[in-house]
């Protein structure tokens, strides 16, 4: 990167902690790309909700950021990253690392009626869309989250979010 800095940036702090969490670059084929580079262009992305496309130029080619990206996310990285994260700041706050307890809670969200992802009626909430099964622990921190149709009933939806939580 060209030295210009982002609000969006990580700082040193973080990029030490962040950095043993991505998979060892391969020894051979194209040289690998600056990883802080990458992460802060992702975060850039994240932080401006801009698209892909439009990353400044002093960041690597988005083509290259969403393809590291979608590795990352394919390979388990951010999960990782998120798991790190939330344990340390259980700790920061006096917690076990791990939760003894959690929140679950649902939520609806209107979506139209195009693309191929999967969609429903709530008819409780009179919605068309996709509703977010969701479970934190009691620091607010996320520990799961299932995304599918809104016609799927509360229950049922919690009984895919705990199976989920079982399997991780």
């Amino acid at each position: 990167m060209s030295g210009t800095n982002y609000s969006s940036d990580v700082t040193d702090e973080q990029w030490e902690f962040v950095r043993r969490q991505f998979p060892k670059p391969a020894k051979c084929g194209r040289k690998p790309l600056d990883r802080r580079a990458v992460l802060n262009a992702i975060l850039y992305v994240l932080w401006t909700g801009c698209q892909w496309r439009a990353l400044p130029r002093d960041f690597p080619k988005w083509q290259s950021v969403y393809t590291n990206f979608r590795r990352w996310k394919l390979s388990g990285v951010w999960q990782s990253i998120h798991d790190k994260l939330r344990k340390r700041v259980r700790q920061a706050a006096g917690k076990k690392p791990t939760p003894t307890a959690a929140i679950v809670d649902s939520q609806t969200a209107k979506t139209a009626a195009v693309g191929g992802d999967e969609k429903g009626y709530d008819a409780g909430k009179k919605a068309q869309g996709r509703k977010r099964h969701i479970a934190v622990d009691t620091l607010g921190m996320v520990l799961c989250v299932v995304v599918h149709a809104a016609s799927i009933q509360d229950q049922d939806g919690a009984k895919l979010l705990l199976q989920k939580m079982k399997d991780n």
